[in-house]
């Protein structure tokens, strides 16, 4: 399928500007849309190209840049982490809801009904993702090894607000995972069964954190090939059932 990607600058509602990367087919009639949020490492050439990839799928897909505030177009080398921990550190969740619905607000604007809206993330971004969840009128949400969803020492968490999910998730998490621990997984899979949310809770044995992304030395091809039908199937199903219901 034939794309189209660009830059986009989106205004954030705290008088902000963020720049996000957009894709989508050139064929275009009603599409879904999909917000897909970084890892640690920024809007980098790996989360272009996935954006780029769901966008082949038949999604309008944005990737907004969420360290806008502190480091406009801010991309770091996935052997080069601590450079990442100022702008993570300076995140701020209610300023991370403003970026997502100002990517929400540029889906919309394209054309796509609220509902058919899905959600995406990888690491950092899969909270975001989570978070998304939370947040906005979208169809579902799938986070791949989503840290600070669950609590730890530096970060809250989200599970707190569990209660306040309005989509179904599917989350990823590898076996190896030395990042997140058993004890945090299950913390995100007990919190969403206790609160009674819809979700899918995939655990990969022998992938290890960042599993999905091919620029990292953790890559791990039989599982990312293995979480693509899936997350694919997913998101189809939820952003076409919202389609429908919204007839």
């Amino acid at each position: 399928m034939e794309i189209r990607s660009e830059y986009v600058e989106l205004k954030v509602s705290d008088g902000t500007t963020m720049q996000a990367w957009t894709a989508r087919p050139v064929d275009s009639g009603s599409l879904p849309g999909l917000l897909v949020f970084q890892e640690a490492f920024g809007v980098n050439a790996h989360i272009r190209d996935i954006t780029q990839r769901f966008a082949r799928e038949g999604f309008i897909a944005i990737a907004p840049e969420l360290y806008h505030r502190t480091g406009p177009g801010f991309e770091a080398g996935y052997d080069a982490f601590p450079t990442t921990v100022p702008h993570m550190s300076a995140l701020k969740d209610d300023q991370t809801e403003a970026d997502e619905r100002a990517a929400f607000d540029w889906l919309t604007a394209q054309g796509v009904t609220e509902g058919r809206i899905g959600a995406i993330g990888y690491c950092m971004g899969g909270r975001a993702a989570f978070l998304a969840g939370l947040s906005l009128p979208i169809g579902c949400a799938t986070s791949y090894y989503g840290g600070g969803i669950a609590p730890r020492s530096n970060n809250p968490g989200l599970l707190a607000r569990t209660a306040e999910l309005r989509c179904p998730v599917l989350l990823f998490w590898g076996g190896k995972d030395k990042h997140l621990t058993q004890d945090q997984v299950r913390a995100v899979r007990d919190s969403l069964s206790d609160a009674g949310k819809s979700f899918i809770n995939v655990e990969i044995s022998d992938a290890d954190h960042g599993f999905f992304c091919d620029a990292r030395a953790s890559y791990n091809p039989t599982a990312a090939a293995e979480a693509w039908p899936m997350t694919l199937a997913f998101l189809r199903l939820h952003t076409a059932q919202a389609a429908v219901a919204n007839r």
